[in-house]
């Protein structure tokens, strides 16, 4: 065992498996995340023997929900071409596993355990791998260290680089350098992310910029989305529709009274509301704060609907299918804590109104930098813009070319990752 395998074993993984177990008494996530974990490898055992032995194996692991949608496209192509070869699942968040458990193209389901070096090489030695792929930046050490020494190859797709002053310091520094030299193939989503990761000097692994498999995703998706018809033709034809997605309250607090403005003067405007966590205490919440202002009907009372101006959705995994209906469109989180996924209707080539909390999303400033998403900061500037993209048709069609092209030419990261696997295939 070398410094930092050392470092890493006696220190750092004690604090965190306390920190872990501690966090569990507040965070109901994590609570979920360490019960979930009870008999995992008992469970894992159970799973991997009705496998076939001697099949070539390849396991993904992803955080969570978000980033598995990351490594979907990748695993539909792999099964599409290589049929006979299994694939094992794991998450490290309970969101992810929770959303995921039924997904029908992997083989096996699991959490990942905690990295503990008897718990990774337990877990290796039930799951066999040929190859492993980490998705994004979730990455353990002593689940690295065990695939290196066991001489499995290792890739990350869509691999950024988080920057950080902390990594600039010597020691977090060579630490950093110990993980990611572990690696063979660190694939990034972009030029930059390739530097950051060069910037580690690292020996070992090839680092390539290959794109992002979300675009690849997203288009598949919207395929798909385009055949379910969840709002009806009667009530869709001859609007002008705005679609919010996955709001939050400090987004709500924005955009009601912009859409109530433009419902005043535009007869056919309707404003379809897809909150991001559509509870029933959330949903009640905004048809307070919109009562006695503008009508209001939820998707699931829909056969009762009689012109009201906005339909909240009530209803999980409809969003990408709702934006297909937008002429304009709104993505949440911009004024919280930081923007969702803007390439679900960019795809479709809608224009984008987003506020200022979207450095977190590449994607989006690159859209803003394109001219195809705009940014506000009060219900004023929402206003002005709402009604520009509704009243100005060839504005609003140029932006939404700009946001269709700006998918569409981003497409390929699927196929280029793919070149890179079948090599140990």
């Amino acid at each position: 065992m070398n410094f930092w395998s050392l470092f890493y074993n006696v220190l750092i993984v004690p604090i965190g498996w306390l920190a872990f177990h501690l966090l569990s008494f507040f965070d109901e996530k994590v609570k979920r995340g360490i019960e979930g974990r009870r008999n995992l490898f008992e469970n894992l055992q159970r799973d991997v023997q009705r496998l076939r032995p001697n099949a070539k194996r390849i396991w993904f692991h992803s955080s969570s929900m978000g980033e598995f949608e990351q490594a979907k496209p990748i695993i539909a192509e792999l099964k599409k071409r290589y049929p006979e070869v299994e694939v094992v699942v794991s998450f490290f968040s309970p969101s992810g596993y929770d959303h995921s458990k039924n997904y029908k193209l992997a083989d096996v389901i699991c959490y990942l355990p905690f990295d503990s070096k008897n718990n990774a090489e337990f877990f290796l030695s039930i799951i066999h791998p040929t190859a492993a792929v980490m998705v994004r930046y979730d990455v353990w050490p002593n689940h690295l260290w065990q695939l290196k020494q066991k001489n499995i190859p290792i890739f990350i797709a869509n691999a950024t680089f988080r920057k950080s002053w902390v990594r600039n310091l010597p020691f977090i520094h060579n630490f950093f350098y110990q993980v990611y030299n572990s690696i063979d193939y660190i694939l990034t989503v972009s030029e930059n992310d390739k530097k950051g990761f060069q910037g580690l000097k690292l020996q070992h692994p090839v680092i390539e910029a290959i794109g992002d498999t979300r675009f690849d995703q997203v288009w598949r998706r919207s395929a798909d989305s385009r055949t379910r018809h969840v709002l009806p033709k009667h009530i869709v034809d001859g609007k002008k529709i705005f679609v919010i997605g996955s709001s939050w309250l400090e987004d709500e607090v924005v955009l009601f009274p912009a859409l109530i403005e433009c419902s005043k003067s535009n007869e056919n405007f309707l404003t379809v509301l897809v909150p991001h966590e559509p509870d029933e205490q959330t949903l009640e919440r905004i048809e307070f704060m919109l009562n006695g202002k503008i009508s209001n009907i939820r998707l699931s009372s829909l056969a009762d609907y009689n012109s009201e101006r906005i339909i909240v959705v009530d209803s999980i995994g409809v969003l990408m299918a709702i934006y297909q209906y937008a002429h304009v469109a709104y993505v949440g989180g911009s004024f919280r804590q930081g923007i969702h996924n803007v390439l679900e209707p960019a795809v479709y080539g809608v224009p984008l109104i987003i506020g200022p909390k979207h450095e977190n999303s590449q994607e989006a400033m690159q859209l803003v930098k394109k001219e195809a998403a705009f940014v506000v900061t009060t219900s004023e500037e929402t206003h002005q813009l709402l009604s520009k993209c509704l009243h100005d048709e060839l504005f609003r069609q140029r932006a939404g070319t700009k946001a269709r092209e700006f998918v569409e030419h981003n497409i390929g990261a699927t196929e280029r990752f793919l070149i890179r696997l079948a090599k140990v295939l």
